[in-house]
């Protein structure tokens, strides 16, 4: 259901994309990540159709993620149409990133 993204499948991946995306950047060592994951994979079962979920590692993918000046992690990205329409930098319950996925639909 959550899709894995490097450096080089990005652009296909999460920009190209027809569906609205949901990027999660985080890192194996990140204890905050680690907590956020499965919020992340039960929205993805619930919106699956509807809304792309991916994640990239931020360790082995650094271009991406400074292209977007991830400074924290877990930062959640939402894209829509190619374009990062929000953010939400931490890890957050489900119902912080309910509205913000809604709003991509």
């Amino acid at each position: 259901m959550v899709t894995d993204v490097s450096d080089q499948s990005f652009e296909n991946e999460v920009i190209k994309s027809s569906q609205p995306v949901l990027l999660d950047l985080w890192a194996p060592w990140c204890g905050p990540c680690r907590m956020v994951a499965p919020v992340i994979d039960g929205l993805a079962e619930k919106y699956n159709g509807k809304v792309k979920f991916c994640r990239l590692n931020v360790d082995e993918n650094p271009q991406t993620a400074a292209k977007y000046r991830v400074m924290s992690i877990p930062t959640l990205m939402f894209f829509k149409n190619g374009e990062a329409v929000d953010t939400v930098i931490g890890a957050v319950p489900e119902r912080t990133l309910q509205p913000k996925i809604d709003a991509l639909l």
